[in-house]
């Protein structure tokens, strides 16, 4: 039955819309700074490996099918086709979606159609001040647009995000800015900025993140080594966050911390000692493949299992949506059918405690049943 099981899907992106060529294809699956190695394909890695295991079934095709015939079905079957297939492949009942990211990317509505889903709105903070620095010209205008913003979302979002804050040590500071820092911040960011610019300041950034504490709403912070950092990644990122977590302790804000590898211990550890501090691992199971079962078992190792959520952070393509769902549930199999079989523990805890990660504790973090 754990194979079987729904999943709430609680931070995702959508997928493109386009049709893909070999190369444009490869270039979402890698998402590395450069090339593959000479010969090579980012086929060539745990995620392909599991694409190629997990997907061909899907558009009727043999598992381990060659990257060139499965990208040849792709296309005979269409982009939208192909997606329907896919997503509908995943298990996912919700999908709660970061609308943060450029690019030609669906949106939840149509991510639930296509994957006959529920879908809900994470409202990105970068994206949310960038925007609001766009139509205003003044200091003034600035900081009340972006409270008014903020407050607006809370009527459609069940949740905020932040992918920048913990790059910056100070953004993630235990106190709010005072107003004459935050307005002296703004000034600067509005004087240098273009049209677009990113939100890189951190004054602004803790400025957003304590806004963002006062609505209520769960925020997610990004707390692991993504592709953000290129290589430019400050050391312990969830550990830096432990007094932030300590002075929003109590305020009624839960924080969950996005996809940890490879401080993912860390952060499960910032689990266990603050009651609303939750943790995922997002597509550090599809990236570590065949051993995503270890990395799953070294979380629960440490976080309370009510303090673990899935989530499968897939971006660009459906099929890192099915990598993530089929990767998960497996590891989860092994894991605690694992210590079901060996007689540590009761098969009936094991299948509660796995519903509780796929889906249970999203519920009751995000309110979905309340909805």
């Amino acid at each position: 039955m754990i194979e079987t099981m729904t999943l709430v899907d609680q931070n995702c992106h959508g997928v493109l819309r386009t049709e893909l060529g070999l190369g444009t294809f490869e270039a979402q699956l890698g998402r590395t700074a450069g090339p593959p190695a000479p010969g090579t394909t980012f086929f060539d890695t745990q995620t392909g490996f599991a694409v190629r295991r997990w997907c061909p079934p899907l558009l009727g095709l043999e598992p381990h099918t060659s990257p060139a015939g499965y990208l040849a079905r792709r296309r005979e079957l269409g982009v939208l086709e192909a997606g329907r297939r896919l997503l509908r492949g995943t298990g996912v009942t919700t999908y709660l979606v970061d609308t943060g990211l450029p690019g030609d990317l669906t949106a939840p509505g149509e991510i639930a159609a296509a994957g006959a889903a529920e879908a809900r709105e994470i409202v990105r903070l970068e994206l949310l001040a960038q925007q609001v620095a766009d139509t205003s010209g003044t200091v003034g205008s600035l900081l009340a647009n972006l409270a008014h913003a903020v407050h607006a979302a809370v009527g459609t979002a069940v949740a905020f995000v932040s992918v920048a804050a913990l790059r910056h040590g100070s953004a993630s500071a235990a106190e709010p800015p005072g107003s004459a820092e935050v307005r002296a911040a703004a000034g600067r960011w509005l004087a240098g900025r273009r049209v677009g610019g990113r939100l890189t300041d951190p004054v602004l950034l803790r400025h957003l993140l304590w806004t963002a504490v006062a609505t209520g709403l769960p925020l997610q912070l990004h707390a692991g080594a993504d592709e953000g950092c290129r290589g430019n990644c400050p050391d312990g990122r969830a550990a830096r966050i432990a007094g932030f977590a300590a002075a929003t302790a109590g305020l009624g804000t839960d924080v969950v911390l996005l996809h940890g590898l490879p401080y993912h211990r860390q952060a499960a550890r910032l689990a266990a000692a603050f009651p609303h501090v939750y943790v995922d691992l997002g597509p550090a199971l599809a990236h570590t493949g065949a051993r995503a079962a270890d990395v799953l078992a070294e979380v629960l190792e440490l976080a309370p299992f009510g303090k673990l959520l899935y989530s499968s952070g897939a971006r660009g393509l459906p099929e890192l949506h099915v990598v993530g769902a089929r990767v998960f549930r497996q590891a989860v199999a092994r894991v605690l059918g694992g210590w079901a079989a060996d007689g540590s523990w009761a098969l009936a805890d094991a299948q509660r405690v796995a519903e509780m990660i796929a889906s249970g504790n999203a519920r009751r973090i995000y309110g979905l049943d309340e909805t």
